[in-house]
């Protein structure tokens, strides 16, 4: 029986003598969301960059699904279930919305790519502005659209990187309500690097915290809330 639909054992990158990465252990469970916090250079980004393939591992291993994918490249870990986005947008700025969710949906091999992306763009209050071009988008609309590319398929496992930058404070509570319906309605299970601590601590499940490439607490949100090196290093008054 499979426990978990992504699983870290022990991974580690390192370049030379910097461990960016050193020996993480992270889980995820079905329909759960984990939060990844920690100041700039932590490690959280380079842990996703090695879970989908972008990044060697120096040792550990990636398991996906039940599936050992830690020879797998990003293209095979993505036909597998895991999908992922960016600090900055992937989007096509000239292309219509619905034609380049659609595209991306052939590319992943749908059986249906028009359903596919209709039923991504519905999910997302997207549908209405199916032919709008891209970079006539508001921002916060921008970021839908990049989150909807990172779906086509049905991803099990959907890793963000700050998907809330640069969004003002209801564009991310509004992206936050559409994640957390997201792993009740298509069992997405979902890894947030994110440093809008509300946003976190709103909707996460679990939350980690990254040091040095290391884990140094991780729990509840309201277990890590009172760890008193995560309030003194990190939250500060937000805690």
């Amino acid at each position: 029986m499979i426990q978990y639909v992504l699983q870290t054992e022990d991974v580690a990158i390192h370049y030379g003598g910097v461990k960016a990465v050193d020996g993480v252990d992270l889980t995820l469970a079905k329909g759960q969301i984990r939060g990844l916090i920690g100041p700039n250079g932590a490690g959280k980004s380079t842990v996703i960059d090695a879970i989908t393939g972008r990044r060697r591992l120096t040792r550990g291993r990636v398991t996906l699904l039940g599936e050992d994918v830690s020879a797998l490249g990003v293209v095979a870990r993505r036909a597998r279930g895991l999908s992922r986005s960016f600090q900055r947008t992937s989007i096509f700025a000239q292309m219509p919305v619905f034609k380049q969710v659609e595209l991306a949906s052939h590319q992943m091999g749908a059986s249906d790519s028009y359903a596919d992306a209709q039923a991504v763009l519905q999910e997302l209050d997207l549908w209405d502005m199916r032919e709008t071009v891209a970079q006539d988008l508001g921002y916060g609309e921008q970021r839908r659209l990049d989150l909807a590319l990172a779906l086509v398929g049905h991803p099990s496992v959907l890793l963000l990187d700050e998907p809330m930058a640069g969004l003002s404070v209801k564009e991310s509570l509004d992206l936050a309500g559409h994640l957390k319906k997201l792993t009740d309605t298509w069992d997405v299970s979902v890894l947030l690097v994110e440093h809008d601590m509300d946003v976190v601590f709103g909707i996460s499940d679990v939350v980690t915290v990254f040091e040095l490439g290391r884990v140094i607490a991780d729990g509840s949100p309201a277990e890590v809330r009172a760890n008193p090196r995560v309030r003194e290093a990190y939250l500060g008054s937000a805690a």
